[in-house]
């Protein structure tokens, strides 16, 4: 982006004051004119102090992502496990929300991690919601309806929380595993699995092969069902639901071909192309196959 200067004028400025407004900084009387002097400027080095930023009264691009950050509300955005994690106060909200309803994330940090994604999966399940992890606008609704009981309770943080059980197991660092795709779906999810293994452990061994796998452990081909790459490589459809049965699944085609290089192609499901979507069968894929291999 291009820095907004002190003296600078138009719409960028406005969105700045708006945004250093709902902050609870004082702009003085004129408000939001959209002018770049005194007191916004003032208001911006306010900011810069509180974040740790270089204290130069510049809207550069650390300060910009700072402010679009800490203006971050609820529901403004859909937010799950991923490299590099989801940060703002929208976050924070969600965990300290979580942590006053008794699904704890720890202390409130304002980073979406495994243990934020591990409370937010209990609370869903809780609430009779599909437990993925994503906290989308059934989610977002459940804690609204919630928030007479949560709102205004502080950080209350109920101990130290665990990542999701099966993940837990540390097994994803223990062999290497590839995955290929075939359709724009399936390479969604590919490489939403991957970056989910590594945000839950940035030791995984885990990655995206575009063509062969030389030296991993266990390839997952990820292709359209019926679409299986020959009759000796076993295949194991995702439109399961259960994660246990899923599970199961994956250890018998695993034990089936059990050797280096053992090669499993992942019938994709007929599902939507969305954010969602893709996000929701990356964590079923991941936590099955953790779970297979624990």
């Amino acid at each position: 982006m291009k820095p907004i200067l002190p003296g600078g004028r138009g719409a960028a400025v406005e969105d700045v004051q708006r945004r250093l407004l709902s902050l609870g900084h004082d702009l003085g009387p004129t408000g939001v004119d959209g002018v770049f002097l005194g007191r916004t400027r003032e208001a911006v080095v306010s900011f810069q102090r509180q974040e740790l930023l270089s204290e130069d009264g510049i809207v550069g691009p650390e300060t910009w992502a700072a402010l679009v950050d800490a203006t971050f509300t609820l529901g403004d955005r859909m937010l799950y496990l991923r490299v590099p994690y989801f940060h703002g106060r929208d976050v924070r909200v969600l965990q300290e929300a979580l942590n006053a309803l008794g699904f704890s994330c720890g202390a409130p940090d304002s980073i979406f991690g495994p243990f934020t994604e591990r409370a937010v999966r209990e609370f869903q399940r809780n609430s009779g919601q599909p437990a993925d992890g994503i906290v989308g606008q059934e989610t977002v609704r459940a804690l609204e309806h919630l928030r007479h009981v949560w709102e205004g309770k502080g950080d209350v943080t109920l101990g130290a929380a665990t990542v999701a059980a099966a993940r837990a197991a540390a097994v994803l660092g223990e062999r290497s595993i590839a995955f290929r795709a075939t359709g724009a779906l399936a390479g969604e999810v590919a490489a939403r699995s991957v970056n989910l293994a590594l945000a839950t452990d940035p030791a995984a061994r885990v990655f995206l092969a575009d063509d062969g796998a030389a030296g991993a452990d266990i390839v997952l081909w990820l292709r359209p069902a019926g679409d299986a790459p020959d009759a000796a490589v076993p295949v194991v459809g995702l439109d399961i639901d259960d994660t246990a049965i899923l599970a199961l699944r994956f250890r018998t085609a695993i034990e089936a071909r059990k050797g280096p290089g053992t090669a499993i192609a992942l019938e994709m499901p007929a599902v939507s192309e969305g954010e969602r979507e893709a996000q929701q069968l990356a964590v079923r894929l991941l936590d099955s196959l953790c779970a297979a291999l624990a």
